[in-house]
């Protein structure tokens, strides 16, 4: 009882008790085991709560005691296979009851027609003539001397004489027989088990002859016995292989989901790291970007500074030039006179100017 309390608290807390979907008491199952142990807590509260000074218990629980008997039934619970043949009894309740009306017709009919054809005909047995003891191991006779049953005056010897007469109670205590609608029915349906069907009809052979008195019991047996009553195996066959398909299926469907469920993840990390992946690539390419465009502005500014360092050195050269110039037509007018300086100078200074310029286009 500990171990199946513990059993019933772990899947409560794992599967949870009833409002959501997969709970543990929304499992038909689980719902008797809960019963099973809440039954059997219960018991056990009163037997230690109730029990008086003597130790004896005021309060009587051996009707919850009875319900310990449904233990077993837990264990159906674990094996699958079990769960398989008890639902497939289940679900042929409704067929079965339907095979039950055509084999209680059956019986009617059979119960019927013996009630008519072989009542009060198995309660005469052979008697001593002159003691009326009945014989040994009686059974019945034909108290018609042409009616082709067993005659009594077989039994005759060493001057005892046997004679067929009525007053005997019948096979099997009086129980099996024809004389009434409820005890035909019960012989009837005796007949249809097969259980000493051949015994009754040898009984009414006795009593009534053989002539016809057969088909009764062999229609009988091949239509109850041989039909209808395997009619209940064909339907809890046929619902066992549906239970099983159904199983399967469920077997089928539960691996299916799981490996859905499988792939959903795999997709789903997939999914992630390729995000994750793209992220990582944007940073480098961002990283990537600025450092480029670091460079090249640094580029561009050191083009920039070239440009300004070669433009100043430019100026700096054509200054000097245009110093030496100065220096040298200063020296040579100094010589020549004075009419010709002004023309002289405004001539080199124009060559100077064309010089100047063919320079700074050349270099710039």
């Amino acid at each position: 009882m500990v171990i199946f309390t513990l059993e019933c608290f772990m899947k409560i807390i794992a599967y949870g008790f009833i409002l959501h979907p997969g709970a543990y008491i929304r499992s038909v199952w689980n719902t008797l085991d809960f019963l099973i142990v809440v039954i059997g807590l219960v018991s056990s509260a009163l037997d230690i709560t109730m029990q008086g000074k003597g130790g004896e218990a005021n309060f009587d629980v051996k009707a919850l005691r009875a319900f310990r008997v449904l233990r077993p039934l837990r264990l159906v619970s674990g094996v699958p296979s079990l769960q398989v043949v008890l639902n497939s009894i289940l679900k042929a309740m409704v067929p079965l009851l339907n095979i039950a009306l055509l084999v209680m017709f059956v019986i009617i009919i059979y119960a019927i027609v013996g009630l008519e054809l072989f009542s009060g005909k198995l309660h005469f047995t052979c008697y001593n003539n002159e003691t009326g003891s009945r014989m040994e191991s009686p059974h019945p006779c034909d108290n018609d001397t042409d009616g082709g049953g067993f005659n009594c005056s077989m039994l005759n010897s060493d001057g005892q004489f046997f004679v067929c007469r009525d007053g005997w109670e019948g096979p099997n205590y009086g129980i099996t027989n024809f004389d009434n609608f409820g005890l035909a029915m019960l012989t009837v349906f005796q007949c249809i088990t097969m259980e000493g069907w051949t015994d009754m009809m040898y009984y009414i052979a006795d009593a009534m002859g053989n002539s016809w008195q057969w088909i009764f019991f062999v229609s009988m047996i091949i239509l109850g016995a041989f039909f209808v009553m395997n009619l209940i195996l064909g339907v809890l066959s046929g619902e066992f292989s549906k239970e099983r398909e159904k199983a399967q299926a469920r077997g089928d469907f539960m691996k299916l989901r799981k490996k859905q469920q499988i792939e959903e993840d795999l997709r789903g990390y997939l999914e992630w790291i390729t995000a994750a992946e793209d992220i990582e690539m944007e940073g480098e390419d961002k990283k990537e970007t600025d450092e480029f465009s670091k460079e090249r502005e640094k580029a561009k500014a050191r083009g920039d500074f070239r440009k300004l360092r070669e433009k100043q050195q430019i100026e700096e050269d054509l200054r000097g030039y245009l110093e030496w110039i100065t220096h040298a037509e200063d020296l040579d007018l100094e010589e020549k006179d004075d009419k010709k300086e002004s023309d002289v100078l405004g001539l080199r200074t124009l060559r100077a100017n064309v010089k100047i310029s063919k320079f700074s286009e050349k270099h710039v």
